[in-house]
């Protein structure tokens, strides 16, 4: 008994540990894209909104893996749906993301 609950500590404190990397990941990529960008509005580049979008896009798909990798440690029904909800809203945040990227792509080439 004692080396299972070994074993499920070792893994809580994996899960914990890569999902504290992925947020980091996250915030690392959201905050290069808002440097980039700007940089890109004192240039007056016109890629600008794309390249705050897609930054935007990436840090939120690092930022929902992190979430969903945590549900693996979830022990109460009103954690499950906490993280649901937040798993739920970020995945509308970026399906919207990548529908103004494909947008504001479309607007550019034209």
């Amino acid at each position: 008994m004692a080396f299972l609950t070994f074993l499920e500590d070792g893994f809580q404190f994996i899960v914990q540990c890569s999902v504290l990397f992925l947020e980091c990941v996250g915030v690392a990529v959201l905050l290069v894209a808002a440097v980039k960008s700007i940089i890109g509005c004192f240039r007056h580049d016109p890629h600008v909104r794309l390249i705050l979008a897609q930054g935007i896009a990436l840090a939120l798909e690092f930022k929902l893996g992190g979430e969903v990798l945590r549900t693996a440690i979830v022990r109460e029904y009103s954690e499950l749906i906490t993280l649901g909800a937040i798993i739920l809203l970020r995945g509308t945040l970026t399906f919207l993301i990548h529908w103004e990227i494909k947008n504001e792509e479309s607007r550019i080439s034209v």
